[in-house]
């Protein structure tokens, strides 16, 4: 078992013991993703910390989407507690990058690839997320690299 998976179970039973039903819940729910990724395929497979990571991150994602939704329908109690799962989920992520690093390691990737057109942006975009490994959601990379393609 991969040691960030252990970790989502430690916490989520250390929640269940805490009676904590947010933190709870939201283990659960990601803990049922993993799951889920790890069943996805011909054959069922551990998944390594990294694909873990990316499945917690796919989470976190929908939840921010989703607070946005509720917020956007009236629906402000449901919002909030679509943030708070994200919060909770943040916990296991790695720190976003801020926007100075991020320009820098795109105009770097861009750079060593020698990238400079807008029928470039796949490669691009392909060569700005192995550089930033994670550390940025794909849709602040893609606006970067976009700004830096002059698309």
């Amino acid at each position: 078992m991969s040691t960030l998976k252990d970790r989502l179970t430690a916490d989520m039973r250390a929640a269940l013991k805490a009676r904590d039903e947010l933190t709870t819940s939201t283990l659960r729910m990601a803990l049922a993703a993993v799951g889920t990724a790890e069943v996805a395929g011909k054959a069922k497979r551990e998944l390594t910390d990294d694909e873990v990571l990316a499945v917690l991150t796919k989470e976190a994602k929908k939840r921010r989407e989703a607070a946005t939704a509720f917020g956007d329908a009236g629906r402000t109690e449901q919002a909030t507690k679509e943030i708070a799962e994200g919060e909770v989920l943040e916990r296991y992520l790695p720190k976003q990058l801020p926007d100075a690093e991020l320009t820098e390691l795109v105009s770097g990737a861009l750079a060593a690839s020698g990238f400079t057109g807008k029928s470039q942006m796949g490669p691009a975009m392909k060569a700005a997320q192995a550089a930033v490994a994670g550390r940025a959601e794909g849709g602040r990379v893609a606006a970067e690299v976009r700004r830096q393609l002059g698309l």
